[in-house]
């Protein structure tokens, strides 16, 4: 088996979001599964609920085959690292919470720029809101999953920059370019580790984030080169939607 940490993280291309939108969706259904479950092989951190993120869950929630693909990362880690979950399923008020106050900070921080130039800004780290049928946020598809490493003791593992660190160390090949001593080499190195990792099991990876992963969505149909994404907007099952369809008033 190679060492993963011998082969380089090669440059990713921006995602051109109009023409991703434009990627049909025929959705392959399937209930959302709780990644929790799945432990010990895999360990989550609902991080935004644990921050107390409005309308956060304390869960992470993931269709079937993305559930799957996790486990087969983590039983591909070398010996003494683990895979943890830190989002998966959104809600969009969570992910509406999220893009209008990066977009706020954006445009307190930076005043002089214009509107496209702060939409840029703010798209790179937080997708805009969306539940639309033909175009909804990555994760609110079950599809789109934020992950980071561990070691044996469950101790999240320095990745060169925190999750969700709107800063351009958080882009996926940066310590490709400045892996100048020991530290800056370790973090390189633990990336291509998680990258190599998660594209081998069929992911794909947003380049402006080291922790962001899509299956099934229609970044990774882009970027996989796959003529549709299978999964649109979803959520977990409420005992509402149970009783509905137990009593016949809907499918």
């Amino acid at each position: 088996m190679t060492d993963s940490t011998l082969c380089p993280i090669e440059p990713i291309a921006e995602p051109p979001w109009e023409a991703i939108a434009a990627i049909p969706i025929v959705d392959e259904g399937g209930a959302l599964h709780p990644v929790s479950l799945a432990a010990p092989m895999l360990r989550t951190l609902p991080l935004y609920h644990a921050l107390g993120v409005p309308g956060a869950v304390p869960e992470c929630w993931a269709r079937e085959a993305v559930y799957r693909r996790l486990l087969k990362v983590a039983q591909s880690l070398p010996d003494g690292l683990g895979l943890v979950v830190l989002d998966a399923w959104r809600p969009y008020v969570v992910q509406r919470h999220l893009y209008d106050t990066l977009l706020g900070m954006v445009e307190a921080r930076y005043a002089d720029l214009d509107e496209a130039d702060l939409w840029a800004m703010t798209r790179a780290f937080v997708s805009p809101p969306s539940d639309r049928p033909e175009c909804p946020s990555p994760h609110l598809t079950g599809g789109a999953v934020d992950v980071a490493l561990c070691d044996a003791d469950g101790m999240l593992l320095e990745m060169g920059s925190a999750f969700d660190e709107a800063r351009p160390a958080s882009h996926t090949v940066y310590f490709e370019h400045h892996a100048h001593d020991a530290a800056t080499r370790t973090y390189r190195d633990r990336r291509r580790v998680l990258y190599h990792a998660m594209v081998d099991a069929g992911f794909a990876n947003l380049p402006s984030e080291w922790w962001h992963y899509s299956y099934g969505d229609q970044m990774w149909a882009w970027y996989r080169g796959e003529s549709r994404a299978l999964f649109g907007p979803s959520g977990p099952d409420s005992l509402e939607a149970r009783w509905r369809r137990s009593l016949g008033q809907d499918a």
